[in-house]
């Protein structure tokens, strides 16, 4: 097991790297059979499910960084417990395609095995996503 501010470092490379659009730094954090899950229903909103793997993560890493950029990111809370990390964060993102700008907040729960995030769980306002694109 790692301890806590270990993981915390990972955690915050990753977001750099996904803050900069750096879409192999951010799978890099990855275990290579790391899963990766926005919560959500897939037919409101098909960025949601569950990926898994460093080819898909890169896929749709790829995809999310070309679609929504994050302009900012606010850690409003860190737990850390064993193995597991939860981070709630408030997100300013830009849609690309048509320039609108949001504010939303996120909750993101990590699991590490060997010094690596092998889960990664993330909970959004989804009806605001699709809001956003629509």
């Amino acid at each position: 097991m790692r301890h806590g501010e270990d993981m915390l470092n990972v955690i915050e490379r990753a977001y750099a790297a996904r803050g900069s659009g750096d879409v192999k730094g951010l799978v890099a954090a990855f275990h290579s059979e790391g899963l990766f899950n926005l919560v959500g229903d897939k037919g409101a909103l098909h960025l949601a499910g569950v990926v898994k793997g460093h080819q898909q993560l890169l896929a749709a890493f790829g995809q999310f960084i070309d679609h929504f950029a994050f302009e900012k990111r606010e850690i409003l809370t860190k737990l850390v417990e064993g193995n597991q990390v939860a981070i709630r964060s408030r997100l300013k993102i830009q849609y690309r395609p048509n320039g609108k700008t949001f504010s939303t907040e996120v909750l993101d729960l990590f699991k590490f095995e060997n010094d690596k995030i092998v889960e990664l769980v993330e909970f959004a306002d989804t009806a605001q996503i699709k809001a956003i694109i629509s």
